[in-house]
Order: C-alpha cells, then sequence, then structure tokens
C-alpha cells in the first residue's frame, strides 16, 4: 500500500469530483476489507457472499467467527452490522456499528448506514449530528448536502 489510511483520508476531505470521491473511498476499502490473514479474508469474502444472496443468517455467523479471531479488525463489525440491518435487527446493527466506529471512527460506511438507520427509526436530529460527522470526512460526497439539508429542513430551528 503506498498511502496510509491518514493520507487517503486527507485526500477525501480535499477531493471534489465524484469520480474523485469514488477513487478515493475504493482505496479505503481495498484497506479496510484486508484482515492481513488469507483465512480471514475468505470467510470475509464468504459472509459477503452470504449477505449478497440475503441469507443472512449464515453471513451473521461468518462475521461473527472473523470478529471472535479478531475483535480488533472493524471491518469484521461493521459488515456483520449491515446483515443484521438487513434482517431487521436494528439494535444488534446498532451495537456493531458502535463497535465498528470505535475501532474505526472515519469509517464512512459505518457512518452512512448508522445515519439511515437513525432516519428510519424517525431521530432526524441523531441523522443530522451523524451526516454532519461524515461531512467532515468527505464534504463533497455526491448527495450528502442534499441529504443534511433535507434533514434541516425536517426540524423545527430549535432542534438545531
Amino acid at each position: 500500500m503506498s498511502q496510509s489510511l491518514d493520507d487517503l483520508f486527507e485526500l477525501l476531505r480535499k477531493a471534489a469530483a465524484p469520480v474523485e470521491i469514488a477513487a478515493v473511498q475504493h482505496a479505503i476499502w481495498e484497506v479496510w476489507l484486508d484482515s492481513g490473514d488469507t483465512a480471514l479474508n475468505k470467510r470475509l469474502e464468504e459472509g459477503m457472499r452470504a449477505l449478497a444472496a440475503e441469507e443472512y443468517t449464515r453471513a451473521i455467523a461468518e462475521f461473527t467467527y472473523l470478529i471472535e479471531q479478531r475483535p480488533e479488525w472493524a471491518e469484521g463489525w461493521n459488515k456483520r452490522a449491515t446483515a443484521h440491518y438487513l434482517r431487521g435487527g436494528y439494535r444488534a446493527s446498532l451495537l456493531d456499528i458502535q463497535e465498528t466506529l470505535r475501532l474505526e471512527p472515519r469509517h464512512f460506511g459505518a457512518l452512512s448506514g448508522w445515519a439511515g438507520m437513525l432516519q428510519l427509526l424517525g431521530d432526524e436530529r441523531g441523522a443530522l449530528r451523524i451526516l454532519q460527522r461524515l461531512s467532515r470526512l468527505c464534504p463533497q460526497m455526491p448527495g450528502l448536502q442534499a441529504r443534511i439539508r433535507d434533514l434541516r429542513d425536517q426540524l423545527p430551528e430549535a432542534d438545531l
């Protein structure tokens, strides 16, 4: 890897063009998705295949295995959060998102998912707070400023 995560996040913060943002995010995902262990990477791939096939119980089992083997790897937690969310387990998903963000506070995927879940659950103020946090990481992320404006428009001024 030629650039550190810190360097990539600095590039992401400054990126303005959608294609540039996507390229930097892709580079970050490549780092996040690599556990450094071939066997664990294969288990991650299995879990992701299960997610794609909507086999959420199997996906959760794969990601739980990853968490048990490497609890400091944020992506195991993030992927399990996604599986819980897709299965309708919002509380479990939120708990895994919290752990993801404890391990990698800049995890834009977890932040975006958290904001979406909060909005779905009717917590517009909370969703706005999380989207503002996401905006500090990538202010020009396509659609982000519109989401923030829409949420601000929904809230009384006293709530801002």
